[in-house]
């Protein structure tokens, strides 16, 4: 009850602020900007890009190309080898430790200025769910959050570990009593041992708010039902009533979800990731997340048509179009600069500036949470035909949610030159192949959220005669290696 009056009374004290993002969001982003450019100029990379000449975001462009993680890794090496005022004055308060694609793990800075975002703007999406529904409800019992381990490891001095993790020991105290599992819990590092544990600790409580990415809270829920008999959700916590996730798209998974719980509940999507939170739902039904403009993180946004070219245009928040397919490009107050994070978006809205992911910038396949880049599973499929003795003429993967033999999977289509002795073993070969190559993808496997791929052979020409179809045979076009629809699979 106490929870739940004080949640309206922030809301409607953030109101203010809430406004000032509908009305105002450029005027915002340019503040951020130059107290960026203030801190930046303190730092080495300030004066390696001639922060001192930088005026205003054209200038800034000039002097501070488009980076991916690679570029930054110079850097980044320099703070763990003990250096201060590298990317931001001081050292980060911790590494975000993320998977990599060509360069192993990221590492990810987060520093004093940049925390707390992390945590207010988790704190804001509430709040603004409370003041666009007036429902407080989901304070009224125990809130999960299935999430990383938040036992950290040591980069020097430097504590690292997944976002989740970290944000685990910054939660509010007022919020700290309410929130499960427990510490213990949360460290175990099996997954199968883990969830386990998690049903164990939550199924007798009061659950109100469940947090997390959906596979993994779907896999929660049938455990759930599994442990207790219960024949749905709703049963077993009545006054479950709000979702909030993020990560992956919803809904592939509503429909399952929905029916485990036994009715329809509230959700929030936010969009939390490493380098920023970048956005969260605002409105209840609402297409697209509104992107917050005064978090630290300055947004430059790069066609993704025109994103190869040499010194493609960036623009600035208040240049975007509806319905144009951008790439998010980021500085942020933990010292990242000019930051590719691979993500793409399009606006809905401009007024105010609400937008949605689109994927990623490269293929990819990420229907589950998984991140499987085309380098993975080119290398993954090759080592497959290394060691079945077969040849491959071409092949395209791409998620099966719905799968009517079992639990969700990949499925790969492949068009053998050289048909393996045993698709068994080569099929056994790929998806080991995979979850070694791809940390996230073995935690799925391992975890029984997805079962191991399945290899469905296809006959000679079926390529050929698909790309002759679609008007793409011959000239520069390649098949799509990696997909996460189903269009060219079905």
């Amino acid at each position: 009850m106490l929870l739940g009056l004080g949640a309206k009374l922030l809301s409607r004290l953030s109101k203010s602020r809430f406004d000032s993002w509908y009305s105002d969001a450029v005027s915002l982003q340019e503040g951020v900007f130059d107290q960026l450019i203030s801190k930046g100029k303190l730092t080495t990379f300030g004066r390696d890009h001639h922060f001192d000449r930088i005026k205003d975001h054209a200038g800034f462009a000039e002097q501070v190309p488009i980076r991916e993680y690679e570029g930054m890794l110079p850097y980044i090496e320099r703070i763990r080898k003990g250096e201060s005022d590298v990317l931001w004055p001081g050292r980060p308060m911790y590494f975000s430790k993320t998977s990599g694609t060509t360069a192993g793990a990221k590492y990810i800075p987060i520093t004093r200025d940049s925390m707390p975002n992390h945590i207010r703007s988790a704190r804001q999406a509430l709040l603004m769910y409370v003041l666009k529904t007036g429902r407080t409800d989901f304070l009224n019992g125990k809130m999960i959050f299935v999430s990383g381990s938040p036992e950290l490891d040591r980069e020097g001095d430097i504590p690292s570990g997944r976002l989740s993790g970290i944000v685990h020991h910054h939660i509010p105290a007022y919020l700290r009593r309410r929130r499960l599992p427990g510490y213990f819990t949360n460290c175990i590092p099996d997954w199968e041992e883990k969830l386990t544990a998690i049903v164990r600790e939550t199924a007798h409580q009061n659950m109100s708010l469940i947090s997390g990415i959906p596979p993994w809270v779907e896999m929660y829920f049938e455990r759930l039902l599994s442990y207790t008999g219960k024949e749905t959700i709703a049963r077993l916590f009545p006054h479950f009533s709000l979702f909030v996730y993020g990560g992956v798209n919803f809904e592939p998974y509503s429909k399952k979800f929905f029916n485990l719980i036994g009715k329809e509940v509230p959700s929030l999507e936010t969009f939390p990731a490493s380098e920023g939170f970048i956005g969260f739902q605002d409105e209840w039904p609402s297409e697209g997340l509104l992107l917050l403009p005064d978090s630290g993180i300055f947004y430059e946004f790069v066609p993704a048509a025109s994103f190869h070219e040499e010194n493609p245009r960036r623009y600035s928040l208040g240049e975007v179009e509806p319905g144009v397919n951008y790439v998010m490009i980021m500085s942020t107050n933990a010292g990242l600069w000019g930051y590719n994070i691979g993500d793409t978006v399009k606006f809905v809205s401009t007024n105010p500036y609400r937008f949605v992911s689109t994927g990623r910038l490269s293929q990819f396949t990420s229907a589950f949470g998984e991140h499987v880049i085309a380098q993975e599973a080119e290398a993954a499929i090759g080592r497959a035909a290394t060691e079945s003795g077969a040849m491959i003429s071409e092949f395209t993967l791409a998620p099966l949610v719905d799968n009517p033999q079992g639990q969700p999977c990949h499925q790969w289509f492949v068009e053998f030159k050289k048909e393996p002795d045993s698709l068994e073993h080569f099929a056994s070969v790929l998806d080991k192949s995979l979850q070694d190559l791809n940390p996230y993808y073995k935690d799925l496997v391992s975890g029984n959220i997805l079962q191991p791929a399945i290899v469905q052979p296809v006959p000679r020409n079926t390529f050929r005669n698909y790309m002759k179809a679609m008007g793409k045979l011959g000239g520069q076009n390649k098949v799509p290696h990696l997909s996460n629809e189903r269009d060219i699979a079905d």
